[in-house]
């Protein structure tokens, strides 16, 4: 393993913008995403405050020309993954050896949650198409085909810990120069599946979270796609605008002290 793998480009979408500027400025502005559900549909919409995306199925459709009725965990991964490649300058994707290593976790639940609404009723009813990109690695597959990726794709499925072990990945496959070319990174969509696991673990606040705060009661769950684009050396030599910043490290370790990081006496503080 030798050479430094370089980040070439990124993109993002999440409930706080549709893009990577979008999202600087609302940092910049302090401004929080958390809000009243608008596009999920669960019996706690006027409970818990989600960090969802601000556009529709339909909207997030014509930005990345894939079909409507696609998952929403592939479209908001197809917006992020399509911004992270274009920011680069590097233009056709096919001149490359390329790898797409993206990471979820709820792969088509969406999809497959319409399906079971029909389906519990009445078992000849619901159409099984619906459910066939539920599997986590049909989602990565999906939008590396609509970006012309065909050098590589992996799917990473590890809780909180996906993205950062897709580019971990990402850079390895570069260092051994199996791929000149990475986009690593996540996406995730709001799922009932989702808030109703987590809502079971008391672990949801009623009202916009307070990280760091002593009255803080929990998160609020969101939804989002980010990518970075790794490359080779070789590759920087050709980037328009030269790399953004060098990936010069990266470890995981499972040294977590609890499953849900709660306490015994909720507080938030452990007592060994």
């Amino acid at each position: 393993m030798s050479g430094k793998v370089l980040v070439a480009g990124g993109g993002v979408i999440c409930g706080i913008g549709h893009s990577l500027e979008a999202c600087l400025q609302a940092f910049a502005h302090m401004q929080p995403g958390m809000g009243p559900m608008q596009y999920l549909r669960s019996i706690h919409k006027n409970t818990f405050p989600v960090a969802e995306v601000k556009a529709d199925n339909a909207a997030l459709a014509k930005m990345t020309g894939l079909p409507e009725s696609t998952t929403r965990t592939a479209l908001l991964s197809m917006v992020a993954a399509k911004a992270a490649w274009e920011s680069t300058g590097l233009g056709d994707i096919a001149q490359y050896r390329t790898a797409f290593v993206s990471a979820n976790t709820v792969g088509g639940m969406d999809k497959t949650e319409d399906f079971m609404e029909d389906f519990l009723p009445d078992n000849t009813k619901g159409r099984l198409r619906g459910v066939v990109n539920h599997e986590c690695g049909a989602i990565t597959e999906v939008v590396g085909d609509a970006l012309g990726i065909t050098h590589h794709m992996s799917t990473i499925s590890t809780a909180c810990s996906s993205g950062a072990n897709a580019m971990m990945y990402g850079a390895r496959l570069i260092k051994n120069g199996i791929v000149d070319v990475v986009i690593a990174g996540g996406t995730d969509a709001l799922t009932r599946f989702t808030l109703n696991g987590f809502n079971t673990l008391m672990i949801l606040d009623q009202q916009k979270c307070r990280p760091f705060d002593d009255t803080r009661t929990g998160l609020n769950l969101g939804e989002g796609a980010g990518y970075v684009v790794l490359v080779s050396e070789e590759i920087a030599a050709k980037l328009p605008d030269g790399p953004w910043c060098s990936l010069s490290g990266y470890a995981n370790a499972n040294d977590a002290y609890h499953q849900t990081a709660s306490s015994p006496d909720g507080t938030g503080n452990y007592r060994r």
